[in-house]
């Protein structure tokens, strides 16, 4: 095994370490041994508590509760070998347990056994009764309200991943650090028994070795009863003081640690800036330790001397100005920071401005805007392929109150009005529903509709009317809204997220194709064409695939790498457009129209144009129409299939007559595909 596996922060090093803890419980030690043992529980106690002062914040030391098992253990471990030490060889002298506590005991008691008795009892009740059991409250409350206040914190996540106010990588990093920091008090909580165990162990073993003492040095070595209390008074006291030191000192940073969620900065910074922030508290404490001064009786240097470095304080707080947290000098007369003129300048890319009327939809114990545009991000996500931008709620004093706006780049994209108080009701006929209520046009399709009561709804939906609430007319809107402008939402930015993101497996396929084929740009402007025509982009290896393997076949040219693309997807193309009939209703161009849109392709094999006379186009725009009218009366959804070099511009035609109607080239169809041809133009 090689050396490095072992070493100190290391797993197998780690593992080392707890053997040798649990085995200081069976194998007696040496006195070596124990002395670096009692060296290292008081070293890496100052240790632990140093590192607590100069926390910036509790997730920094989230190995804490782990620790302080471990450092609990040693201790524990420590005190058995000295009890065994104690108890076998103390008739031997104060060194029977090692210079340590030999060392340690005598200097505390300074040869005397019951002013050192005293001493050492008042230690342990402080460390006991004051230090352990305020620390292990303090944890306690701590993951209490941390855990209650755990939702509201989730939620306050939730509404500004929703407002836009925070991305998605924001709220998962946020989602996670919530995770830890809940994970890290509870596990305090529980740390803190430890603590708590280790005092009463400590008291419990004193008194053991007190007592087994005496008796085996009175009874067993003979030793004079005076001798035998002095002797194993000594080497007691020196092994408590070994243990509860240390112990005093890692609750003591338990309790620092805890207390940290509330506080900026290390601990030195944070009471430094707190109790020596404002003049007139320091101005006060100096004038009240020059009063002590003067009263008979009482010291005066130890106060003039605490009067005069308080007033020094107060007066250099008076004269510097206040640092904020930003570093910035400000006086306490200073206007309001105003923002820089950078934050002006930045774009939403998608807004919804809401009417003082709407407002109640956003907020309350149900706010349902914000949950259904989470939900709504979900499912274009799903569907599409790509997460869209936040959308960011905001209120708008110069609408109508009752009106919303949705935005694109802070240009208008799509508007309406709806009743807050009211229900949408839409009848299937096509027709306005013979309801009372104030007559409407729904936004996001424009059928005809009515406002109705809420107490009207199960008429309503008795006479088969589809009833929405303002909330979901909004999102419906909204939702149609952003599958139309899907491509001017895949930013490069975006596009590059979604390449990163990509499993570690498919980084080869990147790393080849971009940028030695193609740029991002390439692919990026490829995925706006598919996305253009509701194509999903979510197998995107299998669009890199097909990106690479037209580049390997010389094409050149975004229409020409989306026209390969296209190919390559064709089944899950025509998967989405298959009908409730189990096949994909198709219209076709007669041979007199292929022929007459092939006779105008204008322009070099990999950017071909349409140049058709608009006397000839107007005709077949008309005739298009037509078909369209007919096929719709028979509730389905048509697909036109044209020939390949046809499809763009065909493309291009039907987007102004029929957005929704889907257009692909004969190579496009996969062959497994149910095909049926409902009409066609002649």
């Amino acid at each position: 095994m090689p050396w490095r596996s072992v070493a100190p922060g290391t797993d197998v090093g780690l593992a080392l370490g707890v053997v040798f803890l649990l085995s200081i419980l069976i194998l007696p030690l040496p006195t070596l041994v124990l002395d670096m043992g009692l060296a290292l529980s008081l070293t890496s106690s100052v240790l632990v508590l140093m590192v607590a002062l100069f926390l910036e914040g509790p997730l920094d030391f989230t190995s804490f509760p782990t620790l302080l098992l471990l450092t609990t253990l040693l201790r524990l471990s420590l005190e058995i070998a000295t009890t065994r030490l104690i108890l076998s060889h103390g008739s031997e002298g104060a060194y029977a347990a090692g210079h340590v506590v030999a060392a340690f005991g005598g200097f505390l008691m300074g040869g005397d056994v019951v002013i050192g008795g005293i001493v050492f009892c008042i230690l342990l009740v402080v460390n006991f009764m004051v230090i352990t059991k305020g620390s292990g409250r303090i944890a306690e409350v701590a993951a209490r309200f941390f855990l209650d206040a755990m939702p509201g914190k989730q939620m306050a996540i939730d509404a500004d991943l929703s407002s836009g106010a925070i991305n998605e990588r924001t709220a998962r990093q946020k989602r996670k650090e919530l995770e830890e920091e809940s994970t890290f008090y509870g596990a305090m909580d529980g740390a803190a028994k430890f603590v708590r165990g280790d005092a009463v162990a400590g008291i419990i073993i004193t008194a053991i070795n007190i007592v087994g003492g005496l008796l085996i040095g009175v009874l067993r070595h003979g030793m004079p009863l005076t001798e035998a209390v002095s002797t194993f008074t000594m080497l007691t006291v020196g092994d408590g003081l070994v243990s509860q030191i240390p112990a005093l000192l890692v609750s003591t940073a338990s309790g620092i640690v805890v207390t940290k969620g509330g506080t900026d900065g290390s601990a030195d910074v944070a009471l430094v800036r707190q109790l020596g922030g404002n003049a007139k508290p320091l101005a006060l404490a100096a004038a009240l330790s020059a009063i002590f001064a003067l009263m008979p009786g009482l010291p005066a240097f130890p106060f003039l001397a605490i009067a005069v470095a308080a007033g020094a304080g107060a007066w250099l707080r008076h004269k510097t100005p206040v640092a904020d947290t930003d570093g910035d000098i400000t006086e306490t007369s200073a206007q309001p920071a105003v923002a820089p003129i950078s934050e002006m300048l930045k774009l939403d890319l998608l807004r919804l401005e809401l009417g003082f009327g709407l407002l109640p939809l956003t907020s309350g114990e149900n706010p349902q805007l914000t949950e259904q545009i989470k939900a709504l991000r979900r499912t274009i996500a799903s569907e599409m392929g790509f997460v869209t931008p936040p959308v960011r709620i905001q209120d708008n004093i110069q609408l109508p109150s009752d009106r919303y706006v949705i935005k694109l780049k802070e240009i208008e994209i799509g508007s309406g009005d709806v009743k807050p108080a009211k229900l949408m009701a839409m009848s299937p006929s096509g027709g306005a529903p013979a309801l009372p209520g104030d007559k409407a046009t729904e936004p996001a399709f424009g059928l005809p509709a009515v406002w109705i009561d809420p107490s009207l709804k199960a008429k309503a939906v008795a006479m088969q009317c589809t009833v929405v609430d303002p909330a979901s007319v909004i999102i419906t809107h909204l939702s149609e809204t952003v599958r139309q402008n899907l491509p001017d939402l895949l930013t490069y930015v975006a596009t590059q997220s979604l390449l990163d993101d990509l499993p570690r497996e498919q980084q080869k396929l990147v790393n080849d194709l971009i940028p030695s084929q193609v740029p991002v740009s390439t692919v990026q402007r490829v995925l706006q064409s598919l996305l253009a025509e509701r194509v999903s982009i979510r197998d995107l290896p299998t669009i890199l695939e097909s990106i690479q393997e037209g580049c390997s076949l010389g094409l050149r040219g975004v229409q020409a790498l989306t026209s390969h693309v296209r190919i390559r997807l064709s089944r899950q193309i025509c998967n989405a457009l298959v009908g409730q009939a189990g096949y994909i209703p198709m219209i076709t161009l007669s041979p007199e129209w292929e022929a007459e849109f092939i006779a105008h392709m204008t322009g070099p094999a990999d950017d071909r144009r349409l140049a058709m006379p608009p006397t000839v186009l107007n005709t077949f725009v008309g005739k298009l129409r037509e078909i369209f009218n007919t096929v719709s009366g028979g509730g389905e959804v048509p697909v036109i299939v044209v020939s390949t070099s046809v499809r763009d511009p065909m493309r291009s035609i039907v987007e102004r007559v029929r957005p929704a109607v889907s257009v692909l080239s004969q190579s496009e169809i996969y062959p497994r595909s149910r095909i049926k041809t409902i009409a066609t133009i002649t």
